[in-house]
């Protein structure tokens, strides 16, 4: 599913997002192709590319405020990325 993620740092992203299982401890949440959602530009750019190359990622779960459903044109440019 794509979601918008807003971090606890109130960074705001969207991505394909998984739960996945895990130990305790460990992280639980797979973003895939995740960009960080530029607001006041309406731009997306890809999350993490100054320092690595990966385009998946896991996270704790706890690190996420909240999660919500793009706008439709959001939705469409982000899709349209990661084509």
């Amino acid at each position: 599913m794509i979601k918008i993620i807003v971090l606890v740092n109130e960074q705001i992203l969207i991505s394909q997002i998984e739960e996945v299982p895990s130990e305790l401890g460990e992280p639980d949440c797979k973003l895939i192709e995740p960009f960080i959602v530029n607001v006041r530009e309406e731009t997306l750019s890809p999350w993490l590319i100054e320092i690595s190359s990966q385009n998946t990622f896991m996270i704790h779960s706890d690190k996420i405020f909240t999660l919500v459903d793009p706008k439709p044109t959001l939705l469409e440019k982000y899709q349209n990325l990661i084509k």
